[in-house]
Parts: C-alpha cells; structure tokens; sequence
C-alpha cells in the first residue's frame, strides 16, 4: 500500500500500517508547503531573531541565546541527550505507525524541517528500516521526547535499528539501504522530538487490538447464549430504540444476525418449552454493556484519527511568517482516548469471564458440570474460568487511569504532563489478557453448544463453532489444556473472527 501525504490519514489505513509495511508518498505539493515554512525558519537565522527552539536552549534553558556557529549542534545535542528511554523495544509494527505520523505531521508545512529531512523518514520505511525505541521514558510532554530521539538518532546514523528483525547499528542499517546520515538544520531536532507520535501509535495499536477482542467477544457472547439456551428476546430492536444509544442499538443487530435461524433458539421459544423466565445479566444485557464498550471505542477512534492528522510539534511555523509557541505536544487528548479504551477492555472481559461461569456451572446452564461428560472423574473446564477470572482481575489494576497522573519535570517548566504514552501501551497487555479471557469463553460456548446436537445453531454461529473446532477438538476428557487456550486465544488476536462484525468497528474499510 501506498499512502499520499495529501490526504488525512483514515483509520483503516492506519491499520494497514499496523499490520503491514506501506509506502509514503510526498507531493508536489507537500514539498511546497515544507519548504515555505523551512524558508521561514531559514530567514530567521538569516536575521538573527532569536525564536525558541531555533537558536536558544530548551525548556528551562528557553532564555539561552545559541550563535549561528553552533546552530547545528544544538539540534544534534537535543537528540543525543534526550535518547535517554529504557525498557523492551517497540514491536516493528509500532515504529512504523510512529515513522508515519511523524512524517504526516511534519508533511503539513507547519513545523519548519526541510523536505529532505521529511523523505529520510519516507526512506527508512521504504527499507523496512525501524529504528530501536524503549518503550518507556515519556510522560507524554512536552512531546514523545525520549522515544522520538532514538528515532531520531538513526537518522544521525546513531543508536541502533532492526532490518528484518535483525537489530544492527544505525549507521550499518542506513549503508544496508544504500542512504547516509543525514545533518539536522536549524529547529529540525526539535520538530521530531516534540510530538505525540508515540502515544497515539501506542493508542492505535490498542484500539486496533481492541477491535479484535470486541469482535470475538460478540461472537462468543451470542454463542454462549445458545449454549445456555438463552432467550434473543432482549435483543429485540424496539427496547433499544427507546433508549435511543447508537452503539447499544447497532449490537443488538449484531447478536440478532448472529443467532437467526438457530435451530437451537426455536427449540424452547415456546413458554412450555423454558421455564427460565430471564437469562442472567450478562447474557441479557449484552447490547447495553458491549453497546456502551462500542461507543467508547468510536469516540476513543474519533479522538486518535484526528491526533493522527494533526500537527504537534512546538514551536509552529504559519504560512503568514509568524512562528507560534504553544502546547500542541501534550497527549492530553490521546490519554483520555487510552484510558476509556482500558475501560473498554474491563468490560469485554468482565462480561465475558461471566458467561463462561454460568456455562460452567450445572445449576445455572443445565449442562454437565465443568462442560465435561463424566465430572469428577474430570475436572473440564473447571480451572480454565479460574484463568480468565485471574485475567479480568489483572485488567481491572491495569485500567487505572493514567491521565489523573501528572510528575513535574524539567525543573518545573513542565509542569502538568498527560502520561499517555505508558496509558496507551497497557493497552496491548490488557488486550491479550481479554483476548485470552474471549477465547476461554469461545471454547466453553462452542463445547456447550455440541451438548445440544442435533440441534444446530445459526449458519453464523455455526461457522464460527467450526472455526473453534478447526483448531482445537473436542474436550472429551481432561488433557492438557494450555494449547487450546493459546490456540483459540491467537485465533482471537488475528482478528480470525473480525469478518462477523466488522461493518461496526472505528476501523472498518467500510466506515
């Protein structure tokens, strides 16, 4: 794929480059609008006005004039001294989301880099060349600023970069590629460093992972429901259009599709038939909870597609000449998008881990205890619901919100920071622990559901029992169990269920 740098930036292109490298283009009329604010930034040096972050020190050292001479290596200086991250690496697929928001942004004309400086960034992702970033370090202001000067400093042929998941030092990644390092102008280290490109890659990642969690666990929740012989009454449309809220309405759809035609659902629609008069709440309520989750996600989406195409460096260089200091640079917005998508995250395996303990247990499903022929004997499914309780537990302490957090720093010039970059990346955790928590559920629901045979489900549900069983077989007895979780739980995380669900998801190609 190839992405134009004229155009905004869509969620469903962004998760193209979340999941594959891409290219970037730069216009005719990119380059023009990068090179009138560089030629804004070049008759300022000319002149001799000083203007922050072209020739004065940063931060606190704001008042600090820098000479001409030293122009260079004032830019140079910042990218060094701030490459101070630590920890695990950012995964490829996380830099590459980083290397094109930072282009994207930079590609605006609004932050006073040369074009040359933009497509160095455009060749490293040609090359498959992803620059090693700690993932830990910010705290998501002024700007990504630690994780930014490792990327930064490849482009110096400094620091390391990974090559085909290779890591290799900087300079023999860009020779690989045939390119050199490149010599920062005035402002031009400040503009990579300052930004939230971190954070909101980080963000997106999750949201993306979110989407896939959230998919299956629809799937699993309508499973489960035939498995319990539940009722599809409180999907009906007219109790959720008398509450009127959109995402709540959408999910009831989707869990009527999915179950339509069920053979098992008809089985007991007569009263006769059933004498549960309400299934519990997290069968019943599954268009309110996961409803409410689908909301959040769009407005968390709505939030991060904009950060994605907007311009957050500091200071910026308007068309008029004027060059404006401001605070574009605090994730501030990316922090509440992360925090509500953990909260997403809870709540997809709450409910879920929920299902899976009514299933388990006979006095509420009236299927075999522990899912398993032969109880006793075998303890089924047993310690499988204890996992994801421990899962959804561990969810629970992840989602503190990290956007009530703030430590000052650079001695007190910035003093209120948003702590969105380490908010965003938990959201990778906890979209593995509910994924693992979805799986669980998938596995107990599909299991379940064959107690009923040979009644058949929907054609939906149906095909997605099918893809369980395409992966792990029956559980007859006990064996060992750990596979089949992890084999349900990548199945999950590929997204393997998406297609049932996708036309609601933030990302879609359809929306």
């Amino acid at each position: 794929m190839t992405l134009s740098l004229d155009t905004p930036l869509t969620l469903a292109q962004l998760r193209a480059v979340y999941e594959a490298p891409v290219r970037l283009s730069v216009s005719a009329a990119a380059r023009a609008r990068i090179d009138r604010a560089a030629d804004v930034i070049a008759k300022i040096v000319a002149s001799g006005a000083t203007v922050y972050g072209v020739n004065t020190g940063f931060g606190l050292l704001a008042s600090t004039t820098v000479g001409r001479a030293d122009l260079e290596a004032l830019q140079r200086n910042l990218v060094l001294s701030h490459a101070c991250g630590v920890g695990p690496l950012l995964s490829d697929a996380i830099v590459r989301l980083v290397l094109v928001l930072k282009a994207a942004s930079l590609a605006q004309g609004a932050s006073g880099v040369r074009t040359a400086t933009v497509e160095m960034l455009v060749k490293l992702l040609d090359a498959e060349i992803y620059p090693c970033i700690p993932s830990k370090g910010s705290v998501g202001a002024s700007g990504d600023l630690a994780p930014l000067a490792h990327l930064s400093a490849v482009l110096l042929g400094i620091g390391d970069a990974r090559v085909k998941d290779t890591v290799l030092p900087a300079r023999a990644a860009l020779e690989q590629a045939g390119l050199a390092p490149i010599t920062l102008g005035p402002k031009e280290g400040l503009a990579l460093l300052n930004g939230t490109q971190v954070s909101n890659a980080l963000a997106l990642a999750g949201l993306f992972e979110t989407e896939k969690v959230f998919a299956a666990g629809l799937v699993a929740g309508a499973l489960s429901t035939d498995a319990l012989k539940g009722s599809d009454t409180p999907f009906d449309a007219r109790i959720h259009l008398l509450r009127g809220q959109p995402g709540q309405i959408d999910v009831a759809s989707t869990l009527r599709g999915l179950m339509a035609g069920s053979e098992i659902r008809e089985s007991h629609r007569a009263p006769a038939a059933d004498d549960r008069v309400q299934d519990p709440y997290s069968f019943r309520c599954q268009p309110q909870v996961m409803g409410a989750v689908l909301d959040v996600m769009r407005a968390s989406a709505r939030t991060l597609e904009i950060e994605a195409n907007g311009v957050t460096d500091n200071p910026l260089v308007l068309d008029n000449g004027d060059v404006l200091s401001g605070g574009n640079f605090h994730a501030e917005p990316v922090a509440f998008a992360a925090d509500q998508l953990a909260m997403a995250l809870c709540e997809i395996g709450n409910i879920s881990e929920r299902r899976s303990a009514i299933l388990v247990d006979p006095k509420m499903s009236g299927l075999p205890a522990f899912l398993v022929k032969e109880s006793g004997l075998n303890s089924g499914f047993m310690i499988a619901q204890v996992t994801a309780a421990a899962l959804v537990a561990e969810n629970r302490m992840l989602a503190h919100p990290a956007s009530v957090d703030t430590v000052p720093t650079s001695a007190n010039q910035e003093d209120h920071v948003s702590m969105a970059t380490h908010g965003a990346r938990r959201l990778l955790d906890m979209a593995q622990n509910a994924a693992s928590v979805v799986a669980i559920e998938l596995l107990a629901a599909t299991q379940g559901l064959e107690f009923h045979r040979p009644l058949k489900s929907s054609a939906l549900l149906e095909q997605a029992a099918a893809q369980i069983r395409a992966l792990v077989r029956p559980y007859d007895r006990d064996r060992y169990f750990a596979p089949d979780i992890e084999a349900a739980t990548q199945h999950v995380c590929a997204g393997g269920l998406r297609a049932l669900t996708s036309r609601l998801l933030p990302s879609s190609d359809a929306t």
